[in-house]
């Protein structure tokens, strides 16, 4: 009897034994488990609406319902986006959205919104007590943000506290900036309001020590940049009507910082996602929309092979999951509704919706899985 109870006892402490590292080895595989993107439940169209009338807004898309609220941001919100947004951008689960506002207003700032329900969750003000810094572009590195300003200066914003912590002062006109090979690289445009801009140069900024480190020359009036999976970035210099520059694209190598070529392109909006990009060219004379590879500089194949035609091409978004591109016509720029296409990786049109006034860049809402 003894003996069987002793044995009883051995075979629960056994089981036990089993169970809980059953329990440690099931918990384990879940928390090794990622979350990877499943489909594009949604998309937000930033619309920079028409300069002085303070018509900025954020459409959105339901992919399934296939419905559309032209400012969606209002509705969540209930209060305007502002005047003259530029750029939005997605980091994490959030996305940021910089209104410019105009030259004299204090209507600058940095909105930080959450991406599943477009709640803005912060505003950092880009204003003196009189006027505003007019930021422009934001771009990401490491859980910083990096936002460029028209006044010279690129400001440095922790993700997790969502305030500044840094800032930098380089040119006038600070333009599109991107980050390759831990560098931030920023375009000083010529904008005529700011006589003190470098005009033609990107400049480099190391990130580890978030300082300077040199001025490459490009063409004049640099304003787009994007940065290329094999390191290199592509630089959209347009006209500045001023000295009637010709536009091109120009190449930097980040291993060497320095341009390696110049494309005579006349080009107007760039995307580069990966070993995609695409380009807009010739946007008033003979629109249309090229992949650009970013090996040889050499222009391929129209993205749209339906046949159908945008009016006036004013931004593309390459989506990440499943390489779609959305372009965003702003029709006729007299203050009218524009329209967002989404084109498919066969070149046609999968579907497309009605936005606010000027729509230019995306963003995407994604609905995920565990793997």
């Amino acid at each position: 009897m003894r003996n069987l109870y002793k044995n009883n006892i051995l075979f629960l402490a056994a089981a036990m034994v089993v169970f809980v590292s059953s329990c440690k080895k099931e918990s384990i595989e879940i928390a090794e488990k990622t979350q990877v993107i499943s489909d594009t439940k949604g998309i937000y169209m930033l619309c920079e609406g028409l300069m002085g009338n303070g018509n900025s807004s954020i459409s959105y898309y339901d992919v399934a319902t296939k419905t559309t609220v032209a400012d969606y941001y209002k509705q969540v919100n209930n209060v305007a986006l502002g005047e003259t947004a530029n750029d939005l951008q997605q980091y994490g689960s959030k996305m940021y959205c910089v209104v410019a506002g105009i030259q004299g207003s204090k209507q600058s700032f940095l909105d930080i919104i959450d991406i599943k329900t477009c709640k803005s969750l912060k505003r950092i003000s880009f204003n003196s007590a009189t006027d505003g810094y007019i930021p422009r572009f934001v771009a990401f590195y490491k859980d910083k943000a990096y936002v460029s300003r028209y006044d010279g200066r690129v400001s440095r914003i922790d993700t997790a506290s969502m305030a500044i912590d840094g800032e930098i002062m380089l040119s006038e006109g600070l333009e599109q900036l991107a980050v390759s090979n831990g560098k931030l690289y920023v375009c000083n445009s010529s904008h005529p309001y700011y006589q003190n801009g470098a005009k033609n140069k990107v400049s480099v900024i190391d990130l580890a020590t978030f300082t300077k480190t040199k001025d490459i020359t490009v063409n004049n009036n640099p304003v787009r940049i994007q940065a290329a999976d094999n390191g290199d970035l592509f630089v959209v210099c347009w006209n500045d009507y001023i000295i009637n520059n010709d536009p091109s694209l120009d190449r930097i190598s980040s291993a060497t910082d320095t341009k390696t070529a110049s494309y005579s392109y006349d080009l107007g909006a760039i995307a580069i996602n990966g070993s995609s990009a695409y380009i807009s060219k010739d946007i008033y004379s003979n629109p249309d929309i090229k992949a650009l590879n970013t090996v040889s500089g050499a222009l391929g194949s129209s993205l749209i092979t339906d046949g159908h035609s945008i009016n006036i091409i004013y931004g593309l978004t390459i989506n990440p999951f499943g390489k779609d591109v959305m372009v965003a016509d702003a029709n006729s720029y007299n203050g009218t509704a524009g329209t967002a296409y989404c084109i498919g990786t066969d070149g046609k049109v999968k579907f497309s919706f009605a936005t606010g006034v000027l729509p230019q860049h995306a963003v995407f809402n994604y609905t995920y899985k565990y793997e």
